[in-house]
């Protein structure tokens, strides 16, 4: 099923398709033969993971995309001082081709251009060209993770017709850039320009350059981080030929063109793109490329100045309501279905700044668990700002969850998401928010419950009878106690209990829900337990004769049944088996108190 990511590549694809401005590159007869209207789009994550539309699998070749990628070998070989003293690295203002030097320096301008990029070859280190071009190619696959081809038809076609660049080459030859034969650096640009790649291999290229010159997917280096930093420094200013000043504003990313169509970008620490379309505009530059790239950087919020603080923000922790229950007292028969189906119900905590990345990494992450959940949560409490696109992606990705009969839900008490705690309707069935996590996780066990528990349910209400606590009494020893006990009723929010509270005798929940909570130093209150009908409280300052360690409100309208301290200490004297059996049925309550407490502990603080 196609993610949120793989829509938003979609709609950008479709709003550029139409566009058939600009023509094949017609100088090399190769290149002018090629179909004019292919057109793909493939995006690579730092991790290795690669969205694709369209033609992403069609080989084209890399022309001047290898440009950067012969540098940065040149780089590894010779040293910055000595590329730097053949090369410089500012931006030309002139075409691509154009035969000239820096009238002061007497350099090329930099790598970008042809007269840097031959300078750059023949810069690589090698005995013979064959040597030389069998290490470039191997660089260049390197980037990509598996290993390229080379395009002699292409190759022979630039040979015929390439005199510009072997004109260029001697210009070089006669300043001295190049020291040897310069026939032989300009065959060997030639040859590396010849190089067959596909869109999607330019995408993981560039993704490797985000990744600080490891392949996310192979893990093998191509290139060093500083050298990595020096490279993207140039496409940056001069990747794009003479219209770099427009896509630095407009588009915001390291970036280089190529005339077979191509064009990557790179978003440092985060992803490559790439964008196959062989019409070129007059710069050289394809021109449903550059509209893709814009529209992406826009939609997106990719421009290289607009970053997180964290880049990596995203997800902190992910667990599974079986791993981390809430703090709900549950009857046997429902602690038993959580423990089977508990892992349809999962929590993921995120945190940091929200941008496109983070949020890619997440929906990624949830859309492929899509088909085995039931409820899921996004804790966003550790999230400091989220973008628009980011917003957006979380909205898609929970409306498309909610299709497929997954509720989700938010832990958002601050709002980030733009959702105010307990602000969506609980028939809403894309979910709600909530201001705490474990809330939030006794919801996501209420819905998991409601799919899969096979047995009586903790039913929303019952009598004094039915109460456990009272459970194995005569009829006449429940008359004996039905007299001492009063029905009181509580609004929702109101506090029963204070913390500091003498004892008052023993509740019997018989409708609706009461939390025990404690406040913290730092002013933020923590659940410690979630009690429904058929549980109790108080019988711990009652049997004990000590104060309340902690504060009772009502999370509903609530109905107990009260029997007064007095009232159960007149028991010794009036009805002692009375007394006793509730004894026993306290303990067995207290224990099974205890034992959903010790579950709740996992590593998570599910109550803060």
């Amino acid at each position: 099923m196609p993610t949120v990511v793989d829509n938003i590549l979609r709609h950008v694809f479709d709003i550029c398709r139409d566009n058939t401005a600009g023509a094949v590159a017609d100088y090399i007869p190769e290149l002018a033969a090629v179909a004019p209207d292919g057109f793909g789009i493939a995006l690579a994550t730092s991790d290795g993971y690669v969205y694709e539309v369209g033609d992403t699998s069609i080989p084209f070749t890399i022309q001047s995309i290898s440009k950067p990628f012969t540098y940065g070998l040149a780089l590894a070989d010779r040293g910055e001082d000595v590329v730097a003293s053949k090369i410089d690295i500012e931006p030309s203002g002139e075409p691509f081709n154009e035969i000239s030097l820096d009238p002061i320096t007497e350099r090329p301008r930099n790598p970008m251009i042809n007269a840097g990029a031959i300078t750059s070859a023949s810069l690589v280190a090698g005995r013979t060209i064959e040597e030389r071009f069998e290490r470039i190619r191997q660089s260049y696959s390197r980037y990509a993770g598996r290993e390229l081809t080379f395009n002699r038809a292409v190759y022979e076609s630039e040979a015929r017709t390439g005199n510009r660049n072997r004109a260029i080459g001697y210009m070089l030859r006669s300043f001295d850039i190049i020291e040897n034969d310069p026939d032989a650096a300009v065959d060997l640009y030639f040859r590396q320009c010849s190089i067959d790649v596909t869109a999607a291999d330019l995408a993981v290229m560039a993704a490797t350059m985000a990744n600080n010159g490891v392949n996310p997917r192979t893990r093998e280096r191509a290139l060093s981080p500083a050298l990595i930093e020096r490279v993207l420094s140039v496409m940056t200013t001069c990747g794009m030929y003479d219209s770099a000043g427009d896509w630095v504003a407009r588009v915001g990313m390291p970036a280089k063109s190529g005339v077979g169509g191509g064009i990557v970008a790179v978003l440092p620490g985060q992803m490559g793109i790439a964008v196959y379309s062989p019409r070129l505009d007059s710069h050289g530059n394809s021109v449903r490329g550059v509209d893709a790239c814009r529209e992406l950087s826009r939609k997106l919020e990719l421009h290289f100045l607009h970053v997180t603080r964290a880049s990596r923000s995203a997800i902190r922790g992910r667990y599974t309501v079986a791993e981390t229950p809430s703090r709900k007292r549950r009857s046997e028969i429902e602690q038993d279905a959580l423990a089977r189906f508990g892992t349809r119900g999962r929590i993921y905590e995120l945190h940091g700044d929200l941008l496109f990345s983070g949020a890619e990494t997440v929906v990624r992450e949830i859309g492929n668990l899509d088909a085995n959940l039931d409820a899921l949560i996004l804790d966003v409490r550790g999230v400091d700002e989220v973008s628009a696109i980011a917003r957006s992606m979380i909205d898609e990705l929970r409306t498309q969850l909610a299709t497929n009969g997954c509720r989700a839900s938010l832990v958002d008490p601050r709002g980030v998401l733009g959702m105010v705690s307990s602000s969506v309707d609980p028939s809403d069935p894309s979910g709600r928010a909530f201001g705490d996590l474990g809330s939030a996780i006794g919801w996501a066990e209420e819905l998991i419950l409601d799919r899969y528990c096979v047995g009586p349910r903790q039913p929303p209400k019952i009598t004094t009878r039915e109460h456990p606590v009272l459970s194995g009494l005569t009829d006449e020893q429940f008359e004996e106690i039905e007299r001492l006990i009063e029905s009181r009723h509580f609004a929702r929010g109101e506090v029963i209990v204070r913390s500091g509270d003498a004892a008052m005798g023993l509740f019997l929940v018989l409708a609706g829900e009461v939390s025990s909570t404690y406040q913290a130093a730092d002013g933020s209150r923590h659940r410690i337990s979630t009690l429904s009908p058929g549980m109790s409280f108080g019988e711990m300052p009652l049997l004990a004769q000590t104060k309340f360690l902690l504060d009772f409100c009502a999370d509903t309208p609530l109905t107990v049944a009260v029997m007064t301290t007095t009232d159960f200490e007149s028991l010794t004297e009036t009805a002692p088996p009375v007394k006793l059996e509730l004894l026993k049925n306290l303990a067995a309550g207290a224990y099974l108190q205890m034992n959903t407490a010790i579950k709740s502990l996992g590593q998570f603080d599910v109550g803060r």
